[in-house]
């Protein structure tokens, strides 16, 4: 083998060795950055009143492609990820262990992220406290699509 294609082909080896590298710190980057929180509007709120919303008697579950897989009475606070002591546990590798919670408080049911990677939507906008929900809403964890129903 000559000389030159032997150089070629060190300094492309070294020029993959440097891209594979750069895009795993890339990704590592990505991971760890902390989302910030967005501004607080100055807006005068309406006092609250005490509406009556539809609360959600049960958590239908469905995967990526919309196929059902399961449902789940809401009677008491559940867990979902992919812990043992979950009772929502979605065949989804982008859930954490431990990724939200539904809870009732006030007579409400709310989700809350419990620190996730990926994060918890709600009607895909991202939550970063306690959210109330009501029947009819969606909560994503993951590519897990969670519908509230009466």
């Amino acid at each position: 083998m000559s000389p030159f294609l032997l150089a070629v082909l060190k300094y492309g080896l070294l020029l993959l060795v440097y891209l594979f590298v750069w895009r795993a710190l890339r990704s590592i980057a990505r991971d760890l950055r902390v989302a910030q929180p967005a501004p607080q509007r100055a807006t005068v709120q309406p006092a609250r009143t005490k509406r009556r919303t539809k609360q959600p008697a049960v958590v239908v579950v469905r995967n990526a492609n919309g196929k059902r897989r399961g449902t789940f009475k809401l009677v008491s606070p559940i867990d979902v990820g992919r812990a043992e002591t979950c009772r929502i546990r979605p065949e989804d590798t982008y859930i954490s262990n431990m990724h939200a919670r539904f809870f009732s408080r006030d007579g409400e049911w709310h989700v809350e992220d419990l620190g996730s990677t990926n994060g918890t939507f709600v009607n895909e906008e991202r939550i970063q406290a306690p959210t109330p929900v009501k029947a009819g809403d969606r909560v994503r964890v993951g590519t897990t699509l969670l519908e509230l129903h009466r």
